[in-house]
């Protein structure tokens, strides 16, 4: 859909599906967020999530909120279509709980959590609706009930509300960090101590919006404690428990130490390690969500979940047992 070309006036724009547009000459100087959301009718916050999703892009690249357009500037929005249904699929999750408030799931890696630009199906999501008698109403047309979200190549489990009840609760206790969230991680190289916290502030990066950092001036607190499960010649399997929910926690704030997830080639870079003559690599990023422990928002009962290490990890870690011995 392309609208307001070439217009120097005042137009309103219909963000359905993949909407491009120029900035007019009136236009020109005001906030990219402030725009957008006069012109649409949307909130600024919503503007901010398509910032923030690269769902809408200047000229091809993306932006921040505080952009001030220019006259031609070439505005991209592409968001999924309110209109478009979750269509459930019969997809090869491991359901490890289900009511009907709400369904505790084991997601394999290389899985994207809900349908986006690019992964219309094949989803969490869609499993999560085949096996569902019905879902939550809070939370958008394609991730209803999503209080949190695994990145696509990290495994491990997951909680969906399947009603509104059950959502807003689930959100309070992720927000008073009241849940218990474990990991497991191959991180690169051998940690000094047996076990330590990590306390470094994480925001989105300045120069590339699709990362986070421990850098940035806007930085929100973030806690990560750990320790050793067992050392290899230059890997390290760790025990990690978040003591807040920022995006890419783990990942960030071990590469930040100068030990990332093997196999995150977003932070690390790190997709081998050579033990000897020995090479062994990492197709995915070495990270396993490992126990999940919540409340239950209609029982009260304390729930607790956990899944050991997938296929995929514990053929690494034999790999890296057996270099350590042989060089032993």
């Amino acid at each position: 859909m392309s609208l307001c070309q070439n217009s120097g006036h005042s137009c309103t724009i219909i963000l359905m599906g993949k909407s491009e547009f120029r900035i007019g000459a009136d236009r020109a100087g005001i906030r990219i967020d402030v725009l957008i959301a006069e012109l649409s009718g949307v909130t600024r916050s919503q503007v901010h999530k398509f910032i923030e999703y690269d769902q809408l892009t200047v000229n091809g690249s993306a932006t921040k909120p505080n952009y001030k357009a220019h006259s031609g500037d070439l505005v991209s929005i592409s968001i999924p279509e309110e209109e478009q249904d979750l269509i459930p699929e019969d997809l090869p999750v491991e359901v490890l709980f289900v009511d009907d408030s709400l369904i505790v799931v084991n997601k394999p890696h290389a899985m994207v959590v809900y349908p986006a630009a690019g992964h219309s199906s094949g989803t969490l999501m869609n499993a999560v609706a085949f096996h569902a008698k019905k879902l939550a109403s809070v939370g958008g047309p394609l991730r209803p009930g999503v209080v949190h979200r695994l990145d696509k190549d990290t495994s491990g489990i997951m909680v969906v509300a399947l009603d509104d009840r059950a959502y807003y609760d689930l959100v309070e206790q992720f927000r008073n960090r009241t849940m218990e969230r474990r990991y497991l991680a191959i991180v690169f190289g051998d940690l000094k101590e047996d076990n330590g916290s990590i306390s470094l502030r994480i925001g989105r990066s300045a120069s590339d919006r699709k990362k986070m950092s421990t850098r940035s001036k806007k930085g929100k607190e973030a806690v990560t404690t750990w320790k050793v499960i067992e050392r290899y010649q230059t890997a390290t399997l760790i025990e990690a428990k978040l003591g807040t929910g920022r995006t890419h926690q783990i990942r960030v704030h071990f590469a930040s130490i100068g030990h990332p997830v093997l196999g995150d080639k977003t932070y690390g870079s790190k997709t081998s390690v050579e033990i000897g003559k020995r090479k062994i690599t990492f197709p995915r990023q070495m990270l396993h969500a490992e126990l999940l422990g919540f409340t239950h928002p209609a029982t009260k009962k304390y729930l607790e979940f956990s899944r050991p290490l997938p296929e995929d990890m514990l053929q690494k870690v034999g790999e890296l047992r057996q270099a350590r011995s042989a060089c032993a």
